[in-house]
């Protein structure tokens, strides 16, 4: 998964870094309100976190803009102070949940991973696709009942587009998912990624659980468990 983190204390940022990304996530990071809205915008993620005070603009009003602009994923606030008033206009705001400083870090990841879950309507650490089915805490994935080995970029995209099934994602959308927003990026990384999964999902090419639509992107075919 992928994370939004504005804070703007520098030893806290670093610590939320270190700990998502031991967990297996991508981060990206701001310590003021104005940066952190663009990245909000314009950045590709499954969650974010926000710090209430924030330099340049304040954390509530990072939330009501992002809002406001259509911004829809699950979004958990900090605050330092802890005052109930605080945390109902968090609420208010567009916040999803919240946390208050200081806070252990096992608290903060388990609150995260169960926004993203809810988010896709899902209960527990599995997406059962079908045939499919990831255990998002373990990071293990299962094709008909069998072992799927995957790299971690391989699994990182195989997740984005269960957390999607049917939507037509793009190539661009896909890459800025995978990838740090400063690094350079190999045009055809992603081609590879998408032939490899497809040969690791359905070596007999039976299922074609990924699908090209020319000039538009890739989509997972399979449906969650129930979806007609």
């Amino acid at each position: 998964m992928r994370v939004v983190v504005i804070e703007d204390e520098p030893s806290l940022l670093a610590q939320l870094r270190q700990r998502l990304e031991d967990e297996g996530w991508m981060v990206d990071t701001s310590s003021d309100g104005r940066d952190g809205l663009y990245r909000l915008m314009e950045y590709p993620a499954d969650v974010a976190v926000v710090d209430l005070g924030l330099p340049e603009l304040p954390g509530l009003e990072v939330i009501r803009r992002a809002r406001a602009q259509g911004r829809r994923l699950p979004i958990l606030i900090l605050t330092a102070r802890g005052q109930w008033q605080e945390k109902v206009q968090g609420l208010e705001a567009g916040a999803d949940d919240y946390l208050v400083k200081p806070f252990h870090m096992e608290e903060l990841v388990a609150r995260l991973k169960a926004l993203a879950r809810r988010a896709v309507g899902s209960t527990d650490d599995c997406l059962s696709l079908g045939p499919l089915v990831l255990d998002t805490q373990a990071q293990k994935v299962s094709m008909e009942g069998d072992a799927v080995a995957l790299t971690t970029f391989e699994y990182r995209l195989l997740e984005h587009l269960a957390r999607h099934p049917g939507q037509v994602l793009s190539k661009q959308a896909l890459t800025d998912y995978l990838y740090p927003h400063d690094e350079d990026r190999d045009s055809n990384v992603l081609e590879v990624l998408i032939g490899r999964l497809r040969r690791k999902l359905d070596p007999q090419g039976r299922h074609a659980p990924i699908e090209t639509l020319r000039g538009r992107g890739y989509r997972l075919t399979l449906r969650p468990d129930g979806d007609p």
